[in-house]
């Protein structure tokens, strides 16, 4: 990935020290003011190329177009607290770390679970009223019971892991780990259904989003057996809080423990202050270590990044994930100048209908990704006040009606290369390049293929005309007039009708219109 300047960071919450001191031993200059209000955000977020924030700042979309942005950094699991469609829009890579707070989220969940069996938190409530309660904080064992685990990601193995030691069953539900992975742990995989009714206790581990909100209904508890035991220290929402407290009332839930909420502070006191309900003020992540681990691990993903080393965390930049070598910058400099050609080829022909991007050979084999987002790029470029990178310019492609197709063919030449294809204004436009002794080379265009190579750097001059003897010298007189110099002339192979010509010059005319008299079309352009 070509790296990203990033020069100033602001940290808007109470972060690990080690997170500014990493970020400025590497030249990063970082500026903490924590609890900021929503103005004082918006009105200091424009000096800044990096924000990195906890969960209590909310990065809305106003913040964001408030901002110049290249990174937003959220400081644990989850990214709820930021609006990450308008930051892809904007172009702006969102992060998390994703490991950071595993081991505490888990410890905790085996601490309600372990409570909820036991009554610890109401027990040691009584004492403290000077009661000796035996009998009515009996509990049950752990030991032979069935746990159910929905969302067998990090957090969810490492609960696993120790409920295991505890002699439970472990069963689990995920529609992304395969079941043959989770196996290896121990959790046997099944369906919602199949895992409802044969569950006493119940954690959840998924983040939140459509398919998740409200998983644990009314519905699904009545599926369960009576006196489940549930614990949510992963996002509030995902077990329906109104559902819950009725279970709890009529017995079918047993017993609660969680440590996330819907709002937060809950204003759902019933819940909360239901007997059988141990709760906590969001605690998941609350650890020393969590802390120190997650404030380092954003710091040195963000310096990783900007050097250009790896990519890590990043929810909304999967593109990026595998242009880390110097073969992937070459092949991304391909896609923006054979898009960059093609877009000025055809400036006066818009709007594109749609894109066909073809790689063909085994280096382009895991590229396709990127070499479409990096074409898009060159062909958006100068659209109308949108400034496309890798990160935005699909979705800015979806805006603007294109319908774009991917596809790649397996070739045993040495070299791999870029085929393009736009339809715009009903006609279809094309154009072949590849990556020659680490420069981008553009093959050809438009059904012209060039004698040689024409190397995609410099200023270039595009012209279709019909083949002729007198074509270089008549372009020529008019450039030189123009105070132009030509350094390069590349012809098709083929000498009938209408061709494609480049000319690299040394600087690019100030009006065109002086070769239209020789030629059919003119384009230009700066690689």
């Amino acid at each position: 990935m070509a790296p990203i300047c990033i020069k100033t960071v602001l940290i808007s919450e109470s972060v690990d020290p080690r997170c500014k001191a990493i970020l400025e031993e590497n030249g990063i200059r970082v500026t903490e003011k924590p609890n900021m209000k929503r103005d004082e955000l918006m009105a200091a977020i424009k000096d800044y190329d990096g924000l990195v924030v906890r969960s209590a700042t909310k990065v809305t979309a106003d913040v964001i177009n408030a901002a110049n942005l290249k990174i937003i950094g959220r400081a644990g699991t989850g990214v709820d607290n930021v609006d990450v469609d308008a930051a892809t829009k904007k172009g702006i890579i969102v992060m998390n770390t994703p490991s950071g707070n595993t081991i505490s989220a888990a410890e905790l969940t085996c601490a309600l679970l372990m409570s909820l069996s036991r009554n610890v938190p109401q027990a040691a409530m009584s004492m403290k009223q000077g009661n000796w309660d035996r009998k009515k904080f009996m509990g049950a064992e752990l030991y032979g019971k069935v746990l159910g685990i929905v969302g067998l990601g990090r957090i969810g193995k490492e609960v696993a892991s120790r409920m295991q030691s505890f002699g439970m069953r472990t069963i689990g539900y995920d529609p992304i780990t395969p079941p043959e992975v989770t196996a290896s742990w121990g959790v046997e995989q099944m369906s919602l259904e199949q895992l409802w009714p044969q569950c006493h206790y119940i954690t959840v581990h998924t983040p939140l989003m459509p398919s998740t909100v409200g998983l644990l209904n009314d519905e699904s508890f009545a599926k369960c057996k009576k006196g489940v035991k549930v614990v949510n220290c992963a996002r509030g929402g995902i077990i329906d809080e109104d559902a819950l407290l009725r279970a709890l009332e009529s017995g079918q839930c047993g017993g609660a423990g969680l440590d996330v909420f819907v709002e937060e502070p809950p204003k759902n006191r019933p819940l909360v202050d239901h007997p059988n309900v141990i709760s906590c003020p969001h605690l998941g992540a609350s650890t020393k270590e969590a802390q120190a681990r997650c404030g380092e691990d954003i710091a040195l993903q963000i310096v990783d990044m900007v050097k250009g080393k790896k990519l890590v965390g990043a929810v909304n930049a999967s593109v990026l994930a595998s242009t880390f070598s110097q073969e992937s910058h070459q092949l991304i400099k391909l896609g923006e100048a054979v898009g960059a050609v093609l877009q000025s080829c055809t400036s006066s022909k818009k709007p594109f209908t749609s894109v066909q991007i073809s790689t063909q050979g085994d280096c382009m084999k895991s590229s396709t990704g990127y070499m479409t987002a990096s074409v898009l790029v060159g062909l958006l470029a100068n659209g109308s006040g949108s400034c496309p990178n890798l990160i935005n310019v699909l979705s800015l492609a979806k805006e603007s009606g294109i319908m774009v197709n991917q596809a790649h063919c397996s070739s045993d030449a040495a070299g791999g290369v870029c085929m393009v294809e736009i339809v715009a204004s009903g006609s279809s436009f094309k154009a072949t390049g590849s990556v020659q002794g680490g420069v981008p080379v553009l093959l050809e265009l438009s059904g012209s293929v060039f004698r040689q190579p024409v190397s995609l750097t410099g200023n270039l001059l595009f012209l279709k005309a019909s083949a002729s003897p007198q074509l270089l010298s008549s372009v020529a007189g008019v450039l030189a007039t123009a105070g132009v110099e030509i350094q390069s002339f590349s012809a098709p192979a083929d000498r009938t009708g209408d061709l494609w010509y480049c000319v690299g010059v040394s600087s690019l005319p100030g009006d065109l219109s002086v070769l239209k008299p020789l030629v059919k079309e003119v384009a230009q352009l700066s690689i």
